[in-house]
């Protein structure tokens, strides 16, 4: 059910192969591979899977930091005709047994502790590998399998990707050789990476913007250079430390970073920030700009892991249009439709329809839930075929430029007046009073829904006091909070996002 039949698609494993074997591929803690070992290493790994009587199509997890194997692995999967399963890191282990069960994991390589941990789980039918050992066994493999043919079939399943369950349990996301390559070339290109750019890989590697970090670096034939951090303070090192040109986060670890002290040498070779998994807000725009000044550009996108990224916004525009999510990004077709099906006007909202190659292939054995986001185009659509229908409401200006305006689930229905929470949320950290806020729509008999809002700030002396008075000059009466709680740190999700759900779940109990 994809559109990937399209003459740039490659086999995933293809991008170890580089543009110039001699240069650095990939920095870890360990050590630093050329791509011409880049390549050499996946192919060892590739024979090893192969080694353990795994069948073409068999699902293999990683349950790892960003080590040289949880790297290399979604390459040396493809090149085994395997599929990559990637497991956040920060997972417990109940969370990690569902998705290896869901996904009918045949092997697992984790650290030792977890090993242990997982041995005294019912799971006779996976095999278990400490990661340090398979680095050793891979050392002593004596063929490398070659790349992947260039006409290789590219529909093919190379990833299922769990989202982060929020809302429920996570769903495992269906993603072919082509919607991961396509998505290599595309933000490569956007981004305009080159073979002398150091990109510093941040965000975990199970979530979809994480994992592109590498394959889109590779694809550029740059370096890649995987961090592992406990404080904002190791961002900022790391930066120094190697020389970073790209630096890739989402909200939450943005505004972290703001709060750091940026000496010169973390700054000066920085030519492009990317931001996604929620909204810059006009405040961090300028704080951002603040540090990194004209040179770096600043790149605002929007995505959703069942069509991987749907739109940027170039980055001249952002100072004048902080707030929207662009255009639609190569390889992708971004509609706005109506409640009629029809496309909306300009100035009119819409839920997001995204159609072409990026699309996925679905979620794992669950066709209720397929169906309900994989339909077919609208009829207007170029590319026709299954598209994904967000559930996010947007709308197009008369200049093309996109703005988030919602989820449909996530809208504050309050005195009958349709409410977007980032209308609040933006206002909120306008006032220079707070770092992060949540605006969340609480059940309520009279009002409809009663507004909550959670803001991350300074609990002692009198931030409430001050927000809520400039919350009421500037937003109209019927957007003022019900309520307001000031918080040293909010709850976040596996892949860093504020956790809303965790929130509501408070506010209500």
């Amino acid at each position: 059910m994809n559109n990937s039949s399209h003459k740039d698609a490659f086999p995933l494993d293809r991008l170890a192969i580089g543009k110039d074997p001699k240069a650095i591929a990939l920095v870890t803690r360990q050590r630093s591979l050329s791509y011409k070992m880049l390549n050499h290493r996946v192919g060892l790994m590739a024979s090893w899977l192969i080694a353990q009587n795994l069948q073409k199509g068999d699902r293999v997890a990683t349950w790892l930091p960003k080590t040289e194997t949880a790297c290399l692995m979604p390459l040396a999967t493809a090149r085994a005709g395997l599929v990559h399963v990637p497991v956040n890191p920060v997972l417990k282990v109940p969370q990690v047994k569902h998705i290896l069960n869901d996904s009918g994991t045949k092997l697992l390589i984790t650290n030792a502790s977890r090993v242990k941990a997982m041995e005294s789980e019912s799971l006779p039918d996976i095999l278990l590998f400490d990661d340090k050992l398979v680095s050793q066994e891979v050392d002593i493999e004596v063929i490398s399998l070659p790349p992947s043919h260039i006409d290789a079939d590219c529909d093919a399943l190379a990833a299922i990707l769990y989202t982060s369950g929020s809302t429920g349990r996570p769903k495992g996301v269906m993603l072919s050789h082509a919607n991961l390559s396509f998505g290599a070339i595309s933000v490569a290109q956007y981004l305009k990476l080159a073979e002398d750019d150091r990109t510093l890989c941040v965000l975990p590697l199970s979530f979809d913007y994480g994992q592109n970090q590498l394959f889109s670096t590779w694809e550029a034939g740059g370096c890649a250079v995987p961090l592992d951090y406990l404080t904002a303070r190791d961002v900022t090192k790391a930066c120094a430390k190697h020389e970073i040109t790209t630096l890739a986060a989402v909200p939450p670890l943005w505004v972290q970073l703001v709060e750091q002290q940026w000496p010169v040498e973390s700054t000066v070779a920085m030519r492009r920030l990317t931001n996604s998994g929620g909204a810059l807000t006009p405040m961090l725009v300028k704080q951002l700009r603040a540090i990194f000044g004209e040179k770096t550009d600043i790149f605002a996108m929007y995505g959703l892991t069942e069509a991987f990224r749907s739109t940027f916004l170039d980055p001249k525009l952002i100072d004048e249009n902080p707030t929207s999510m662009g255009k639609a990004i190569p390889f992708a077709e971004i509609m706005v439709v109506g409640a009629d099906g029809e496309l909306a006007k300009s100035g009119n909202e819409g839920e997001l329809v995204h159609a072409g190659p990026l699309v996925a292939q679905g979620y794992w054995q669950d066709e209720k839930r397929t169906g309900e986001r994989f339909k077919p185009a609208p009829n207007s659509s170029k590319y026709g075929g299954t598209a994904v229908w967000s559930g996010d409401k947007v709308r197009r200006e008369a200049d093309g430029l996109l703005y988030f305006v919602g989820r449909d689930d996530a809208m504050i229905k309050s005195s009958g007046n349709r409410i977007s929470p980032s209308e609040i949320e933006e206002v909120a950290v306008e006032s220079g009073l707070i770092a992060e806020a949540v605006a969340i729509g609480i059940a309520d008999e009279r009002l409809g829904h009663a507004i909550h809002l959670y803001a991350r700030g300074d609990k002692d002396g009198d931030t409430l006091e001050k927000l809520s008075k400039y919350l009421k000059q500037n937003l109209p009466n019927f957007m003022h909070p019900h309520h307001i709680v000031i918080m040293t740190d909010m709850p976040k999700n596996p892949n860093g996002k504020i956790d809303r759900n965790a929130l509501k779940r408070n506010a209500t109990s």
